[in-house]
């Protein structure tokens, strides 16, 4: 099972992914978010990451231009488009880069996989998992924790995305990030 922190802001988050070994991380761009940061402070946190864990920008009714400057300043691997980011926007991310592409809550044929997650992601509140309808590969997430694991993981999805139930404080917290990844891997 594949397993994707999201919300890392600090450098001591990177140092924490870089032992536990996610296979994704999330910075996230969207504004009014304690999780936000710039394309070049996810940069910066980028250059400490270990080069097998792919980092995705969250993206969030941003602009084009920060889309273009987090992919051309290399600060991320993926996009994931959490907004009401229509398929026009994707093509027009599809004009400058090839990365792939996580559309939330509605299928796009430009979008390369599929995020179920809650309409105010980041809370912890858990997403209505009977509406999960889908033919791609897809990401979880939305008030996964340790408790809920076991059935999240019998809906198959390509990811399990968290970032609140790993936090303490509104922090990444070390052990908890440990646990999760532990549980969804199976050790």
């Amino acid at each position: 099972m594949l397993v994707k922190i999201c919300g890392l802001r600090r450098k001591v988050d990177i140092e924490y992914a870089n032992e536990l070994k996610p296979d994704f991380i999330g910075f996230v761009f969207c504004l009014n978010k304690t999780r936000t940061v710039t394309p070049k402070e996810a940069l910066e946190l980028k250059k400490e990451l270990n080069p097998n864990i792919k980092a995705v920008g969250v993206f969030r009714n941003n602009t084009i231009d920060v889309v273009r400057e987090a992919v051309s300043l290399k600060a991320i691997d993926m996009i994931q488009l959490h907004g009401g980011e229509d398929d026009d926007f994707i093509k027009e991310i599809r004009s400058f880069t090839d990365m792939p592409i996580i559309r939330a809550y509605k299928d796009s044929e430009y979008a390369d996989y599929l995020l179920f997650d809650n309409d105010d992601p980041g809370k912890g509140q858990m997403f209505d998992w009977s509406k999960i309808q889908n033919h791609k590969p897809f990401f979880l997430a939305g008030g996964i924790t340790l408790d809920n694991l076991s059935e999240a993981k019998k809906l198959n999805p390509y990811c399990i995305d968290v970032s609140s139930s790993v936090e303490t404080d509104g922090f990444k917290d070390y052990n908890k990030m440990k646990e999760f990844i532990r549980g969804c891997r199976d050790e």
